[in-house]
């Protein structure tokens, strides 16, 4: 038998995690940045269905947020699991910038005239594949089509080794506040059996101009459990992030599904893997606090005055497909190849092939590839699951005011299940409230699982679906 084991704070809290424990937690499950999860939206869900949805949030009052998917990057990181075009020749930006611009118009026609924008994420993709010329021209035309709140939160995710410093003065020129810069690793061997060789130098630089230019807040974005990891090293990497000085740090586990993502497959034989992968994390945990920065949860970090900070103390932080966010309320558009939103009730999804992305938007039509019509009880378990990973602790007489149920009736079964999760002290369960424990931050993917009801369905093929949960 496995002993090994790890003690840790959090929130005050003192928590030990044992090699036993981890194996029973550690299993594939959601990161829930939508519920119902993707997997079970439909093909059937289409191009009608969008449109009969954008015609009822034409009636909304809910401030807008904005997705905007640039797919193409130059080189192919080999831990990539996102929706990417890998393309060196950057004239393939252009035709691809002409079908966003008549998407842009399509929604501005079917969205109500002074909804305000209160939020705007450009992703990818490599957002600073486009030229600087582009970037202004594509925002310019946003702009003409949507009017921005006064203290609207616009981002980008940034990708230090080819964004200028010229990019990064048209950004802030035309009102981006916020980026999102990609680091994952600084160690040289482990950046060349990923093919992302980028050092801490031009990326501090980098960074220290984009703080001298005014952005409100930089995000650094890390991975744990790469090829080659280890403790000592991945130690290495948080030191430097500490003296880059971030806002905020987004700790991402690696997820391997090299059955989605060939790629992956060529160095899986140098994984970390079960409890020294949760070395590396909880190492990264305990030098990111010791450093002042807050764990927000799952994946999350930021400095105690931020807004994330301030928001989870209230209760008012949120989830959405960017991560966590204090925009809450909002009615998400994504525009793009593969791009999601969420409004009125439905989540949409672009189709994520190119070719049938530019053969719906010359036709002038959306280009919704599935989706989902989300029920009065998807709503219910998304409050709660959302209420859990954000919160840490969930009130039930406010889930039973806004949706009309008695709580411990209508979750009986899930507080029965619960009820194991809290004898192994991962949550507290009290006759007015659910609490999630410091040992529970950690496991809080399977804490929100409890409440899945499709999970229960398709637990079957989660397996394949999900990466494991830390």
């Amino acid at each position: 038998m496995n002993t090994e084991a790890v003690q840790f704070e959090l929130a005050g809290e003192q928590a030990v995690i044992t090699a036993e424990l981890l194996d029973k937690y550690n299993q594939p499950g959601p990161r829930y940045t939508s519920y119902p999860t993707a997997p079970e939206w439909s093909d059937d869900f289409g191009v009608a269905e969008t449109e009969s949805a954008l015609a009822r949030s034409r009636h909304s009052d809910a401030p807008i947020s904005l997705y905007f998917h640039l797919p193409f990057c130059e080189s192919l990181c080999l831990y990539c699991g996102c929706n990417v075009i890998i393309n060196k020749n950057h004239e393939v930006a252009a035709p691809y910038l002409e079908r966003l611009k008549r998407e842009i118009e399509m929604y501005a026609e079917r969205i109500r005239p002074g909804r305000k924008v209160a939020q705007l994420h450009w992703g990818g993709g490599t957002p600073t594949y486009i030229s600087a010329a582009q970037i202004e021209e594509l925002f310019n035309h946003i702009r003409q089509h949507f009017e921005f709140a006064s203290d609207a939160e616009i981002g980008i995710e940034i990708e230090p080794r080819v964004t200028t410093s010229e990019q990064c003065r048209v950004l802030r020129r035309l009102g981006f506040n916020r980026l999102s810069m990609g680091v994952q690793d600084f160690n040289p061997l482990v950046q060349k059996t990923v093919r992302r060789i980028q050092s801490y130098e031009s990326t501090k630089a980098l960074f220290d101009e984009c703080r001298e230019l005014g952005f409100e807040s930089i995000n650094i974005d890390l991975i744990y459990g790469l090829p080659h990891q280890t403790v000592a090293t991945f130690a290495e990497t948080v030191d430097k992030v500490i003296t880059i000085n971030p806002d905020r740090i987004a700790l991402f586990s690696y997820a391997h599904v090299p059955w989605l993502r060939k790629q992956q497959g060529s160095f899986a034989q140098h994984l970390p893997l079960g409890f020294e992968k949760f070395r590396i994390f909880h190492t990264a945990i305990e030098k990111f606090t010791s450093a002042g920065y807050r764990y927000i949860g799952l994946d999350h970090f930021a400095r105690p005055e931020d807004e994330l900070c301030r928001a989870q103390d209230d209760r008012t932080l949120h989830r959405n497909f960017q991560g966590y966010t204090t925009r809450g309320g909002c009615d998400l558009y994504g525009l793009g190849v593969s791009s999601i939103g969420g409004f009125a009730d439905v989540y949409a999804q672009n189709w994520r092939e190119l070719p049938k992305y530019y053969t719906a938007i010359d036709a002038g039509t959306l280009a919704t590839m599935r989706g989902m019509q989300v029920s009065a009880e998807d709503k219910l378990r998304r409050a709660v699951i959302n209420r859990l990973l954000c919160h840490c602790v969930l009130v039930k007489a406010e889930i039973e005011r806004e949706y009309g149920i008695g709580f411990d009736e209508f979750f009986a079964p899930e507080l029965a299940q619960l009820r194991a999760l809290e004898s192994d002290g991962l949550a507290r369960i009290s006759e007015d409230r659910i609490e999630v424990t410091a040992l529970g931050r950690i496991f809080i993917r399977n804490i929100a699982m409890v409440f899945d009801a499709y999970l229960k369905k398709s637990a079957a093929a989660s397996g394949s679906l999900f990466s494991r949960t830390v």
